[in-house]
């Protein structure tokens, strides 16, 4: 059975997207712990992380940090956190999350319910600040 984010990554089910390549893909959490939570993930349906293939996997991590410094100069934050947790969703992905402090970051506390909307107007403007590379495989 698809994962929740094979289904996204197929247009089943829609998504707030920052950025997309052949590969990987990026859009906002719709249960952030912050605003401007991301999630960015490679399409191939991979349950755990270190099972990605190896130039994938590095490939993955560029993505997130060309994700990671649009972010930061668009959401007020100290910092963009990183988790990569892969017990909620069996589909290797990795959040980023602007942190005010490391509470920010903490998967147990309530998450944030945003308007559809709001999220738009996030991604957006995260959107507007990216600069992604185009060498990703």
């Amino acid at each position: 059975m698809a994962s929740i984010f094979t289904k996204i990554v197929r247009g089943e089910i829609p998504c707030h997207k920052i950025a997309e390549t052949d590969h990987f893909l990026a859009f906002l959490d719709v249960f952030p712990l912050a605003k401007g939570h991301v999630l960015v993930i490679p399409k191939t349906e991979t349950d755990s992380i270190f099972d990605v293939e190896t130039q994938s996997y590095s490939n993955l991590w560029l993505f997130a940090k060309d994700m990671a410094q649009a972010i930061e100069k668009t959401m007020p934050c100290k910092k963009v956190g990183i988790a990569v947790i892969g017990l909620e969703v069996p589909h290797a992905h990795i959040h980023l999350i602007p942190l005010q402090s490391v509470e920010d970051i903490n998967f147990s506390k309530p998450k944030l319910k945003l308007e559809s909307s709001e999220l738009s107007l996030i991604a957006e403007s995260i959107k507007s600040n990216l600069k992604i590379r185009l060498h990703f495989n």
